[in-house]
């Protein structure tokens, strides 16, 4: 017997939002019911263009019988809206950064248990097909180096670099590297906007592992690579690509021999893997491969990053205006 397809809607649907709904609308298993957005004329656009029904509020989500929903509104509205929609019974994938605070964050993740709904956050690069390889052969990473570089665009520009780029790469981290971070630096200025277009964090584990990671939004070429290193051998991603190198030395007489190898990976667009593994779950009620609980501690790491550039502007004054007071952003979507 085949199962009922799962009734889905999006909530949001600017840049971002809307590709939530071009996938919804062609995954296997998936109902797109509809979507709901502050700006009316927005979603009666996005839902012409794929065909579905515009959704006034939540309300009308619970009368469609809604069981799951992608939540891409501003960062600020998400502990809000989140919450109501998981009270109303509703599974909810919500963007990244899962909240605007740690105190937010937790809301989410409790109205998620109280619920007993599903709550996945959308840190798309655990779907990248380079991540996934490089987990299956991580061991004992000892040094990691990070690039995440974009060319300049007017989008997320009241958002820092940290939230907005670095994020992804502080999530990932996180599920490589099973550890405390014990020691932490980091600088980033302001070039182009008024917030932090350009950063770079120094993470120490108690493991002795520790990463360098460098993000921009305002470099000349476009850069998505993580290389990290480990007894004899180092495995270097490309999260464009979608492709994973493993470079070994082999003890030999006379000499050492470097083996190349490229891992096994099987590139598709991450959005797809994310909105599948979030729709098993949904049927499974298995807990999300990024869930409430992941999502924080990639929060709170990139707020003490945040809080280690404010540290180094104050010493050095680079920034006048640089005060804990930037840490309360009120970002758009910021994929």
């Amino acid at each position: 017997m085949t199962a009922r397809p799962i009734r889905v809607a999006v909530v949001g649907v600017g840049e971002f939002g809307r590709n939530h709904v071009r996938v919804w609308r062609e995954t296997e298993g998936a109902e797109l019911v509809g979507v709901m957005d502050t700006d009316l004329a927005r979603a009666s656009q996005v839902a012409a263009e794929f065909g579905t029904r515009v959704l006034n509020d939540i309300d009308a989500l619970t009368v469609e019988r809604v069981d799951a929903a992608s939540l891409a509104v501003p960062t600020t509205e998400h502990s809000r809206i989140g919450c109501a929609l998981l009270a109303a019974g509703i599974d909810v994938l919500v963007e990244k950064p899962m909240a605007a605070s740690l105190g937010e964050a937790d809301q989410l993740i409790d109205a998620a248990c109280r619920s007993g709904r599903v709550l996945q956050v959308g840190h798309i690069e655990r779907f990248n097909a380079a991540v996934t390889a490089a987990q299956k052969v991580v061991s004992n990473p000892m040094f990691f180096e990070v690039h995440r570089l974009g060319i300049f665009t007017p989008r997320s520009l009241d958002i820092d670099v940290v939230y907005d780029v670095m994020i992804h790469d502080l999530d990932v981290l996180l599920a490589l590297v099973d550890a405390e971070v014990v020691d932490l630096r980091a600088v980033g200025i302001p070039v182009i906007t008024e917030r932090i277009d350009i950063a770079h964090a120094r993470v120490e584990f108690s493991t002795g592992t520790v990463a360098n990671l460098t993000a921009s939004r305002v470099s000349t070429e476009r850069v998505r690579k993580m290389r990290f290193f480990q007894e004899h051998e180092y495995i270097s991603l490309d999260f464009t690509r979608q492709d994973a190198l493993r470079v070994r030395v082999r003890p030999a007489d006379p000499q050492p021999e470097i083996e190349f190898e490229k891992l096994l990976t099987t590139p598709e667009e991450p959005l797809r893997a994310e909105l599948r593994s979030f729709l098993e779950c949904v049927r499974t009620r298995h807990k999300p491969v990024v869930d409430g609980d992941a999502g924080r501690r990639a929060l709170e790491l990139a707020d003490r990053v945040m809080g280690g550039i404010l540290d180094h502007a104050r010493r050095v004054q680079v920034m006048s205006g640089a005060s804990d007071a930037r840490r309360a952003f009120t970002p758009q979507e910021t994929r």
